[in-house]
């Protein structure tokens, strides 16, 4: 009877300790964020800063310390999954299409934050001027 009930206790911490361990793992983020937003995220929480856009486009402007990743490049995805996946990443393109389709390539790859410029670059302009 106490082997019974030992095997019950040590099954029943087994599962609590396993369902635990799952319940730990972090949440991912993606999300669509203001100008706003944005800029006071890539100042609070530092990471990666993603420009999806073309080379033409990015030559007329980009924003400071951007990585430029062609999301059109046929080696966008190998490019993309050598970044940081622990840490925030705030991609954009010129109005925020190509770069909520980037988001969400890079919560399927498993990055734990990722934060779509709504509006894109040419919002990011615009707030600019202001």
């Amino acid at each position: 009877m106490k082997n019974k009930i030992s095997f019950l206790l040590l099954l029943t911490f087994s599962f609590l300790n396993c369902h635990h361990a799952f319940s730990q793992e972090k949440k991912q983020i993606a999300r669509d964020v203001s100008v706003k937003e944005f800029n006071q995220m890539i100042v609070d929480k530092p990471g990666t800063i993603l420009d999806v856009r073309t080379k033409g486009e990015v030559s007329k402007g980009a924003i400071k310390g951007a990585v430029h990743y062609d999301i059109f490049d046929d080696n966008f995805e190998s490019q993309i999954i050598k970044l940081d996946k622990s840490k925030p990443v705030y991609v954009y393109c010129a109005v925020g299409g190509r770069s909520g389709e980037a988001m969400e390539m890079m919560q399927k790859k498993g990055f734990s934050e990722a934060y779509n410029l709504a509006g894109g670059y040419n919002a990011w302009i615009k707030e600019q001027k202001k």
